[in-house]
């Protein structure tokens, strides 16, 4: 019988708030050696995820649009909305305020295989587990299917 998410996943799941200090959760990433976290509300519902990823703005900062000058008119040649929530994550003092709203799930009973593919065509290193309230019950990474397929392999 193929294997379930519920079956691969990690049920200890360490999440943070989204009023958490970005100090406290950078603190967490770096101690248990996590690449990302879990946002969740006061009812366990995911509202996002903060990962190393979001977290580099805060390091590298951000440059503003490139823009031409026309007849006294700024003539921007990106999105300025895209640098004003890049901007707002580079100086971000909380989870809130950093982490990435528009989070892929997976629910327990979902195959392996399909999120695993579903991980590889979305580039994404984890996929939170989620009940049918959204409410965060595992954590399924890149790691976990990997050392499934080597366990499979004796």
């Amino acid at each position: 019988m193929p294997k379930t998410v519920a079956d691969v996943m990690s049920r200890d799941v360490i999440t943070v708030q989204p009023q958490v200090p970005l100090k406290e959760a950078i603190q967490i990433l770096a101690d248990r050696r996590f690449s990302g976290l879990p946002v969740v509300d006061e009812s366990g519902a995911l509202v996002g995820v903060i990962s190393e990823t979001d977290l580099m703005w805060q390091e590298t900062g951000v440059d503003p649009p490139a823009y031409i000058m026309f007849l006294d008119s700024v003539i921007f040649l990106q999105n300025p909305a895209t640098y004003e929530r890049e901007l707002h994550k580079a100086l971000g003092q909380t989870v809130e305020e950093v982490m990435t709203q528009d989070v892929i799930t997976i629910k327990p009973e979902k195959p392996l295989r399909e999120a695993a593919k579903l991980m590889h065509e979305k580039n994404v290193r984890r996929l939170p587990v989620v009940d049918d309230s959204n409410r965060v019950i595992g954590i399924l990474t890149r790691g976990d299917i990997v050392r499934t397929m080597a366990a499979e392999l004796d």
